[in-house]
């Protein structure tokens, strides 16, 4: 059986296809064969994209009372104000039943169109697909409330490359593995600012090796224990989608609220659903394998040929799955464009279609289970700037383990991106000031004593144990330096980094002095209406010790991973699989950056919402 590359034909020179393992990058002894992919791009995902305004009302609008006999200017019937005399009783009779027969009438035909309307949305709802948010064994807790009380919102968008339905194997082919459970070949991380002033997006490639939490599948009770041999697009095969969604959590250390999973009909459908997409080539490029053929230039691709589009790897760039999302992100960032711009949201039967589309190709958490949530969803998201949206995808090193076919987080860079969206910063580096604190303190801290904390054990992970104590360790240091009304809770909490959180203003100089007391650095205080009053939070970050590591400490102690993700140097095989931002002691892959940083790095290759210069390089190999 052979594995698809993540690095190209280019990449791999005379080992055309890959290597004969047993797809998972790792030694056979694993057991497993997750992608049983057999080397054909027919197994490529296709692209989450999602639509526009769900049209619940499109069908359910009665219809507008009309008004024959309009008052005259004495407010009196309009044939008394012309004539003055009344009408004789037989007249005044028989427009009585009528005026009641043309009510009943009326109402029957607005309670008609009412059930209408509402028969159509819950029509909309069974199109709907639903499945559990989170299969692990522990999620990490939601993201805090901002000083505002708005909270950040992060939805993980898949493309499944499913083939349960005779539309999916006509448009994926490989008609063989129509039984086979499906993978998640694109993942999209979609992180919307607390004030929803702007969105960060990070894919990941699908040949990304990581640590896979233990998952139970809702269904059928079957158990998948952790591993840190497999690609990511796999973990859709460990139960369903609330699989990935563990997998991301225990990867980036963002908590997921939702996801959104979209299969190859699902695309096509929503293309043509929008009117087509606007991509640019910056050449003939024609590769066999996906189908897609194009001229130089610009197309607006719709249907099978969107599909093409997004499957494609061979025809970009290196030939790589790195290349793929580069063409997503643009086809993404054109779509929002045209949602933003109206066109489809204007005429009631183009909304129609929109909404079947939509709805058909979805499946949701059922949290998000509804076309209402999802409308919401949508008139929350529309309020970001296209100007403000920045596509980005995760920096990479080519995994030790099998560096022509796989590939692991960059260290430094990979934290450094995951790290803004945990602390809601753009990625764009255009967000103002952040006043999370509030205003300044008005006044010095209060005598420690009196400074009354609680602290909370957040140290345990979907793939990391709670580290016992912890929350109870650090209340008695606290304790021990004279904050005599430290004290610990064990209610349980999970999240990846350290957090100092206060109710009030008058509380803020309390707060950072606990802080400096402990070595927190600023970015860990925050001021929140998520809490009542002074609360430690112990994250995944601070595993030991009474005083915050500082950087060079949470430093990675053994110097893995490459220096630039192309020559696979600089990791040791055998060791873990590089894919924690957070190690057992803290961060042990990835060198922190200083808080100066608060931009995408480069090697994310960041792409704004608004570029519509961007023009994908075609691979040399697949031109025409």
């Amino acid at each position: 059986m052979r594995q698809n590359s993540v690095r190209g034909p280019r990449a791999r020179k005379s080992v055309p296809g890959a290597r004969e393992k047993d797809g998972t990058g790792a030694p056979a002894s694993d057991g497993a064969d997750p992608s049983e992919e057999a080397g054909r791009e027919e197994t490529e995902g296709a692209k989450s994209a999602k639509g526009g305004k769900p049209a619940e009302e499109a069908g359910g609008k009665g219809v507008k009372p009309g008004n024959d006999e309009k008052p005259g200017k004495s407010g009196k019937p309009a044939e008394a104000a012309a004539g003055g005399a009344k009408p004789p009783l037989g007249r005044r009779s028989r427009a009585a039943r009528i005026a009641r027969w043309a009510a009943l009438c009326l109402a029957v035909l607005v309670l008609g169109t009412s059930a209408a309307g509402y028969l159509y949305y819950q029509h909309l709802n069974g199109n709907l697909k639903k499945d559990s948010l989170n299969l692990g064994d522990k999620r990490l807790d939601r993201s805090a409330a901002n000083a505002a009380g708005q909270r950040p919102l992060n939805i993980l968008l898949l493309g499944s490359d499913s083939r349960n339905t005779p539309e999916n194997v006509a448009l994926g082919g490989a008609r063989e593995d129509a039984d086979r459970k499906p993978l998640a070949d694109v993942q999209m991380l979609v992180h919307v600012s607390a004030d929803r002033s702007n969105m960060s997006v990070i894919s990941v490639p699908r040949d990304t090796r990581v640590t896979i939490p233990k998952c139970t599948d809702p269904a059928d009770g079957t158990v998948y224990k952790e591993t840190n041999r497999q690609i990511i697009n796999t973990s859709l095969m460990n139960g369903g989608p609330g699989c990935t969604v563990a997998a991301w959590e225990e990867l980036t250390g963002v908590p997921i609220d939702h996801f959104m999973m979209i299969d190859f009909a699902g695309v096509v459908n929503m293309a043509d659903a929008v009117g087509g997409v606007p991509v640019c080539v910056d050449n003939n490029v024609y590769d066999k394998l996906s189908g897609l053929r194009l001229e130089k230039g610009t197309h607006n691709v719709k249907g099978e040929q969107a599909l093409q589009w997004l499957r494609t790897r061979h025809g970009f760039e290196d030939g790589s799955d790195i290349g793929r999302t580069h063409a997503q992100h643009m086809y993404m960032n054109a779509m929002v464009r045209q949602l933003k711009a109206g066109t489809k949201l204007s005429d009631p039967d183009k909304l129609t279609d929109l909404a079947e589309a939509a709805t058909k190709a979805l499946t949701v958490d059922k949290d998000l289970g509804s076309v209402k949530k999802l409308y919401d969803l949508a008139d929350d998201l529309k309020r970001v700037p296209s100007g403000r949206i920045t596509m980005t995808t995760m920096p990479w090193v080519s995994d030790p383990w099998d560096p022509d076919a796989h590939v692991i987080p960059k260290p430094g860079d990979a934290e450094q991106l995951f790290s803004l969206v945990r602390r809601d910063i753009a990625l764009d580096g255009k967000d103002p000031k952040k006043n999370d604190k509030g205003a300044g303190p008005s006044a010095p801290a209060s005598p420690k004593g009196s400074i009354a904390v609680t602290v909370f054990n957040g140290t345990g992970t979907a793939t990391q144990p709670v580290v016992t104590g912890r929350g109870a360790d650090i209340a008695a240091a606290l304790v021990q330096q004279g904050f005599t009304k430290a004290t610990s809770d064990s209610t349980p909490r999970a999240q990846a980094d350290t957090t100092l959180s206060y109710a009030k203003t008058s509380q803020r100089a309390d707060a950072e002095a606990l802080a400096k007391a402990l070595g927190l650095p600023e970015r860990a205080v925050r001021m929140s209406t998520a809490v009542d009053g002074l609360t430690l939070v112990i994250g995944g970050d601070w595993r030991k010790g009474t005083t915050y590591p500082k950087a060079e400490d949470a430093a990675a102690p053994d110097g893995k991973g490459a220096k630039d993700g192309k020559d696979g140097k600089g990791s040791k095989p055998g060791k873990p699989s590089g894919d924690k931002a957070r190690g057992e002691d803290g961060p042990q892959d990835d060198k922190p950056k200083k808080e100066a940083d608060d931009k995408a790095p480069e090697s994310s290759d960041p792409l704004n919402g608004n570029d519509t210069s961007a023009c994908m390089k075609v691979n040399s190999l697949n031109r025409f």
